[in-house]
């Protein structure tokens, strides 16, 4: 048996991070990991995902490179290469936190944990064998969450027929068509990898919008781009008459006042996740859910049981690597008995990566109205912006809300590429809270794409310059 200062119950961006910064304050720290360390955003989600929206983009780029005097030669797609490529890179990321574990000297203890107490766990290993560890101080659920299907509507994952993101980072080759029930940023996502390796690709949505948590205009505008792109969107829409065969799933999908008979190869189901809260012995020490199965925190990342903390996707939503990371060190300052700054929940920055990319951060201009908030709105779009008509990247644009009186930024929408770089600058002038004139008040190197930033802040004022 060993003795840590506290021990981290998952190994993902939450788990992890919480464990250097935990280090870093001189505690000593165990992570109880049974898969490779990064968790789903290393290992299943951010990093191979975006590895292969990678590959997409340079398929689509070389469908436009004769317009920049580039003509390639046959240009042949292999979905297989561009997920083997994908994997490695995530293999690589995976290695990269095993050395920050070294570095750290960090106890990575290769198994599955059960809580025995506030303060003791067992540890069950591959071979079977068991053995106890005990935390003096702490011990942090980490556990992060899982992909899941729609079995109410037919659409129980088999991994073959009907996958979820998971199987759709390794499958060997890109299916001649693709349904994709979800439309949220993983749905997204695939939609646009799939569709530039030759899939035809439809996407299915239950809510009146794809990417239903940002702000209308821009799910309008990447809706636009994916129509343009062949991709078919149905929204609003409602599944039945699902038949899953050895080979294809075929449903009936009634949209837009029109009932579809669609048949595909393979259904990926984008449709959310869920808190991997079992077998954890949560129940046993009495730690509280929510409604919805999370676990219940504080603002200081403590649950109701003294000793326990829990952080990132386990935690509740946003389940976002971003905001786990930031947990996890919020909780190793706690813990630590250094002061730690609150998280600001209305602060953390969404990103979807499809092509347009889309980000955000703050309030959507409906959410605004529901709230009776006085707002202006300030747009511009990058089809005017000099630096995007360079790169022949044009689509999309930049929004700021701000408050009538006060000028505050009250929300902020990107969509157009690098959108989720650019974003940044008003994450960081909400967190510092600065008004539109103040951002404006900071120059902007010509030409950038952060120069559309700065006109959509002067709109917001009534004198926008460039369009």
């Amino acid at each position: 048996m060993a003795t840590f200062d506290v021990i981290f119950l998952g190994g993902g961006p939450a788990g992890y991070v919480g464990a250097i910064r935990a280090s870093q304050l001189g505690l000593t720290v165990g992570v109880v990991e049974r898969e490779g360390l990064g968790g789903t955003c290393v290992l299943w989600g951010c990093i191979p995902a975006k590895a292969l929206l990678e590959a997409a983009s340079y398929a689509e780029k070389m469908k436009k490179a004769p317009e920049f005097g580039v003509a390639p030669g046959e240009v042949k797609l292999d979905f297989g290469v561009a997920m083997k490529r994908s994997r490695s890179v995530s293999a690589q990321n995976s290695k990269g936190v095993e050395f920050l574990f070294k570095k750290n000297k960090i106890t990575w203890i290769k198994g599955t944990a059960t809580l025995l107490s506030a303060t003791s766990i067992s540890v069950k290993f591959s071979d079977g064998k068991e053995e106890k560890h005990e935390a003096k101080k702490a011990v942090v659920i980490s556990t992060g969450s899982r992909v899941k299907g729609l079995p109410q509507v037919g659409l129980e994952l088999n991994k073959t027929t009907v996958i979820s993101s998971d199987e759709a980072l390794i499958v060997e080759k890109a299916p001649k068509r693709l349904i994709i029930v979800g439309a949220g940023a993983v749905g997204c996502e695939f939609a646009d990898v799939f569709s530039a390796f030759g899939s035809h690709v439809t996407v299915v949505e239950v809510m009146p919008n794809i990417l239903p948590v940002e702000d209308a205009d821009s799910s309008k505008e990447v809706e636009r781009a994916f129509k343009k792109r062949k991709i078919d969107v149905l929204t609003g829409a409602k599944i039945s008459g699902v038949k899953v065969g050895k080979d294809s799933v075929s449903m009936s999908v009634e949209a837009g006042g029109e009932k579809k008979e669609l048949e595909a190869e393979v259904v990926l189901v984008a449709a959310g996740r869920a808190p991997n809260i079992e077998n954890i012995g949560l129940e046993k020490q009495g730690v509280q859910l929510t409604e919805r199965g999370f676990v219940k925190i504080n603002e200081r990342m403590e649950t109701n049981v003294k000793g326990i903390y829990a952080i990132g996707d386990v935690a509740g939503p946003p389940m976002l690597a971003h905001k786990g990371e930031r947990e996890g060190m919020i909780v190793a300052e706690v813990i630590a008995g250094h002061h730690a700054q609150v998280l600001d929940y209305t602060n953390v920055p969404g990103a979807t990566y499809c092509h347009p990319e889309v980000a955000s951060v703050g309030l959507t201009e409906q959410q605004c109205k529901d709230q009776k908030i006085e707002y202006k709105v300030g747009k511009f779009p990058f089809s005017a912006n000099g630096r995007a008509r360079t790169s022949g990247e044009t689509e999309g644009f930049v929004k700021v809300i701000r408050g009538a009186k006060y000028g505050e930024i009250l929300g902020a929408h990107i969509v157009g590429a690098h959108a989720t770089e650019l974003i940044h600058e008003l994450v960081l002038a909400r967190t510092n809270e600065y008004t539109v004139e103040e951002v404006d008040l900071a120059i902007h190197a010509h030409p950038t794409l952060s120069e559309a930033i700065a006109e959509a802040t002067l709109d917001s004022l009534g004198r926008m310059i460039h369009a």
